[in-house]
């Protein structure tokens, strides 16, 4: 069996995200497993070089998964040609720019999402890379969670007849670093930063609703700021000015209606820390990250309402988990070998950095929606900039 070696440039890997779920249960889970089987049978094992402006980081994450290369010098890492691909996990604002430094080396490129803190970027960041005919991606993660999946399947076997609507619940109580430390970085909670949940979490309800259940026309939000002041990592109180919470409908094709609240200011009563329930004339189902439940019509029960009286219904018991022995990788890691597979033997691909366009236009609306205090439509974007979604 052939083995191909792939050099990858991991740019912000020091970062939780890129630390945990592209490096070590991607990158180096691919690598350890021997690599990705290609069409000729051969393998494909990725070779990172870690990239960031810590050193000691670097050091440290370099020893911790055997990683032979790591730099503090972005461009000299870009300039060798044995390292085709180039990834960024780095702060949002810095993202556009350092895309296009890869770009202009040549390299493919794979992104965490937002691709770029504003449409315009993101539009011209999807151009540059179309221009210079380079395999271009960004993360959308959430397609190949096993609770999502299972939705899929539901909705292409016709389990919901015609879907009426899409109800999501995302969020949990990040602390504000006083007494207990924050579980997400203090730049999230900076608007100069690039931080703020719409920009952060809109683009993933964008690609969700769009692939699972039709594109989205028409957006009205209101975001909220409810806790302004946090404490940062080195203990130090700053102005949390960025939106840190969202609550947003949707006006779907087919004339599916979906609401979505995204919260770091809530406290989780739910069996997960995001939680999707799609509704249909035939039957229900509630997806989590891993789990679904469903209830059909014959198990629909018939409640009557009754406010005098205590309520004696358990409503759960009703829901049946779709169950089976079919396993499932990291959602993370399942998107890192489909790129792989692209990039080495051309395989479909449809999470381009023009589809990326997308989520950065929605959170766009969505913001200026909230601005203004009224829907706004959802147009197509310009040619070049986006296409169908996979």
């Amino acid at each position: 069996m052939t083995e191909r070696r792939i050099g990858i440039v991991m740019n912000g890997v020091t970062g939780r995200m890129g630390a945990n779920q592209h490096l070590e249960r991607s990158v180096i889970a691919i690598r350890d497993q021997g690599g990705c089987v290609l069409r000729d049978g051969g393998r494909l094992v990725p070779e990172p070089i870690l990239v960031g402006r810590n050193a000691q980081k670097l050091r440290s994450l370099a020893k911790r998964f055997g990683v032979e290369r790591w730099t503090t010098d972005l461009d000299t890492a870009l300039s060798d040609p044995a390292d085709e691909i180039f990834f960024d996990a780095g702060p949002t604002n810095m993202r556009a720019a350092i895309l296009k430094r890869a770009i202009a080396a040549g390299k493919h490129v794979y992104c965490e999402k937002p691709s770029a803190s504003s449409l315009g970027d993101a539009i011209t960041v999807a151009r540059h890379a179309q221009a210079a005919g380079i395999k271009n991606g960004a993360v959308q993660d959430k397609l190949f969670l096993p609770g999502l999946q299972k939705l899929a399947r539901l909705r292409d076997s016709g389990f919901f007849g015609r879907i009426l609507s899409v109800r999501g619940d995302f969020g949990y109580w990040v602390f504000e670093g006083q007494g207990r430390a924050a579980q997400r970085p203090s730049w999230n909670y900076r608007a100069a930063d690039g931080g703020g949940i719409i920009l952060d979490m809109f683009c993933h309800w964008r690609y969700v609703l769009d692939n699972l259940f039709g594109e989205i026309r028409a957006v009205c939000c209101l975001g909220a700021n409810h806790i302004p002041e946090r404490v940062d990592e080195q203990g130090r109180q700053y102005v949390a000015d960025a939106d840190d919470a969202a609550y947003a409908m949707f006006e779907l094709d087919g004339g599916i209606v979906a609401t979505m609240n995204s919260s770091w200011c809530v406290r989780v009563r739910r069996d997960d820390l995001v939680e999707f329930q799609v509704d249909g004339t035939k039957g229900s189902a509630v997806a989590g990250l891993t789990r679904c439940f469903t209830q059909d019509r014959a198990d629909t029960p018939r409640p009557v309402w009754n406010p005098v009286e205590p309520q004696t219904a358990d409503f759960f018991a009703d829901w049946q988990e779709i169950t089976g022995s079919e396993r499932y990788d990291n959602g993370f890691k399942v998107q890192w070998e489909l790129f792989l597979r692209h990039v080495a033997d051309g395989d479909a691909w449809s999470w381009t950095l023009a589809e990326a366009a997308k989520g950065v236009q929605l959170a766009e609306l969505a913001i200026e929606s909230w601005k203004r205090r009224r829907w706004l439509d959802v147009p197509a974007l310009p040619d070049g900039s986006g296409g169908p979604g996979p």
